[in-house]
């Protein structure tokens, strides 16, 4: 019997001492794990008296209760448009499939209060739409009746339309890997396809599609901008408002806490949902399913389904943010705006380049030493995204803040030294966020380079005298290059979308392309927000194009 290279055991040696990679790694873990244990000491610290207890009587029940609507409608249109999306491109053969197998990623570039802008400027009193039909029928203000994009509804609508890619990669995926030779043995039962489908396909999809779904709502339940520009009242909100308006730290520490026990709550039912259920392939015909030819309007509502969410998540509101920054655009386009592209690229470079960095670090030591403390470091390095930025930002800032007022006291009394805040006066204190948040991207990234170099390689290095990190630069480095890219362009692009914790923790005077285009719609310069909006969605959208390569290579 062969062994596979996956279970090999440890380069010898290995698992003997834990070194500095795997000291590192633990460190690395209780860097991330600091704003949860911030959030969990200041809950039960004194704050002001009676706001924690005026929240709970009169907003709280609405927060739970708007987030629990908000969390039920996003995974349902998500779950709708992702795996009715990925059943169709997968399992029939229409005019413009394949351009739809990797064009239905690209709404992952559009977040999700920036298309709330967009639709907003569209489906306006004084928006094109609304202006085309009294036009068109000569209706004035009181012959008709348009509906609120700006409500809990719409709200659902804007995360559903940004975020049902993640259902659809991770269903897609699975349709293909699981499809052909099961799909074949239940045709020859004599079900019918639609059968075929619900019986056999979804099932075996169905970690797949919770997978996505779940996804879908982290992103949810971290947002500020969407619910904030359409006046949702959600935990998010509830934070900022007891920050700024109230004034008091330690009631958004215990809303922050009420968040993370959605989030669990979230990651809970997705893990109970798998059950004791086990989907595993045969090994035998993995061939992906063949597509059944559509034609007449068959093949036009195919195309008609799989355009849908790619017009509503991308082509429309990325079209409508086109022609604002066009027409009207941002009065300040020249050296403010230089400037803002500026802070917004420093900051996703630098937490880029610090997040591959540490990737790589927790994931070279669980290689080296798989023992249950560098395990477990690499778990909680990995649990990062699971915390909203808002969160983040109220874990951090407390103790950072206090820590920098310490300091400065202390330079100032011993040395006479003015030095102001060292961290949160700094972008340091925004670039630990950022990290504790995206690293995980990285880590999973570069995770899957990682299993790709067969351990084999590790014994040789040792067995020619290399020592672990002349191994990781000789050998696995120029292996991973390419992983790392991606790695960091992730990063990258997710800093540049951030908006929760940039508004918490930017310096002041200090302003990002996003904070930019929030601080614009929320006085309603939609136009002037535009410009900003389109930048991030343009920078975004390079990655996809990687992906999306990758997406059409998969089946061809």
């Amino acid at each position: 019997m062969t062994t596979s290279s996956a279970t090999l055991p440890p380069p010898a040696g290995a698992s003997a001492r834990p070194g500095w990679l795997s000291v590192l790694a633990v460190a690395a873990a209780l860097f991330v794990a600091a704003p949860i244990v911030s959030v969990g000491t200041n809950v039960f610290s004194g704050g002001t008296a009676g706001t924690w207890s005026h929240l709970a009587s009169t907003v709280l029940p609405d927060y739970i209760v708007t987030t629990l609507w908000l969390c039920v409608g996003v995974g349902i249109f998500s779950a709708l448009l992702g795996v009715g999306s990925a059943w169709l491109v997968t399992h029939f053969d229409f005019p413009l499939r394949r351009s739809f197998e990797w064009a239905l990623v690209l709404p992952l570039a559009m977040p999700a209060y920036v298309m709330a802008y967009a639709y907003t400027d569209l489906l306006q009193y004084a928006g094109p739409v609304q202006s085309w039909l009294r036009a068109s029928f000569g209706w004035t203000r009181a012959d008709y009746v348009f509906p609120d994009v700006r409500t809990l509804g719409g709200a659902m609508l804007m995360f559903a339309g940004v975020l049902y890619p993640y259902v659809y990669m991770l269903t897609r995926t699975a349709f293909l890997e699981r499809g052909g030779g099961v799909l074949e043995a239940g045709r020859s039962l004599g079900l019918s396809p639609w059968a075929a489908f619900l019986r056999v396909s979804l099932p075996m999809a169905r970690p797949a599609i919770v997978a996505g779904v779940t996804l879908a709502l982290m992103e949810t339940l971290a947002d500020y901008g969407t619910v904030s520009y359409f006046a949702v009242q959600t935990f998010t909100t509830g934070i900022y408002r007891a920050w700024f308006s109230l004034g008091d730290r330690v009631a958004a520490a215990q809303l922050s806490m009420c968040l993370l026990g959605f989030v669990l709550l979230v990651l809970s039912l997705e893990r109970a949902s798998r059950g004791r259920a086990r989907f595993h392939g045969t090994g035998m015909r993995r061939q992906p399913p063949r597509g059944a030819p559509l034609r007449g309007w068959r093949a036009a509502l195919a195309v008609a389904g799989c355009a849908l969410p790619l017009v509503v998540g991308f082509l429309l509101p990325g079209g409508a943010l086109l022609r604002m920054a066009l027409t009207e655009g941002d009065a300040q386009f020249g050296a403010r705006f230089i400037e803002l592209a500026r802070n917004s690229f420093l900051l996703s470079a630098l937490t880029a380049l610090l997040a591959v960095l540490l990737a790589l670090l927790v994931a070279y030591a669980r290689r080296l030493d798989p023992r249950p403390l560098t395990r477990a470091a690499h778990w909680a390095v990995g649990m990062g995204y699971t915390l909203p930025g808002s969160v983040i930002a109220v874990g951090l800032l407390i103790p950072l803040a206090r820590l920098d007022n310490a300091a400065a006291q202390w330079l100032q009394v011993h040395f006479g030294w003015h030095t102001g805040l060292l961290l949160t006066g700094g972008i340091a204190a925004l670039v630990y966020a950022y990290l504790v948040r995206f690293m995980t991207a990285a880590l999973q990234t570069v995770d899957a380079a990682l299993h790709r170099v067969t351990p084999h390689m590790d014994d040789a290095a040792r067995s020619l005298g290399l020592t672990p990190a002349r191994t990781l630069k000789r050998v696995h480095l120029p292996l991973l290059r390419r992983g790392l890219l991606t790695a960091g362009l992730l990063v990258f692009i997710d800093v540049m979308k951030e908006l929760p914790a940039t508004l918490v923790m930017r310096p002041f005077n200090f302003d990002t392309l996003a904070t930019q285009a929030y601080t614009l719609a929320s006085d309603e310069r939609l136009a002037e927000a535009s410009t900003a909006a389109i930048a991030i969605v343009a920078v975004g959208v390079l990655p996809l194009i990687v992906l999306c390569r990758q997406i059409a290579k998969e089946r061809h």
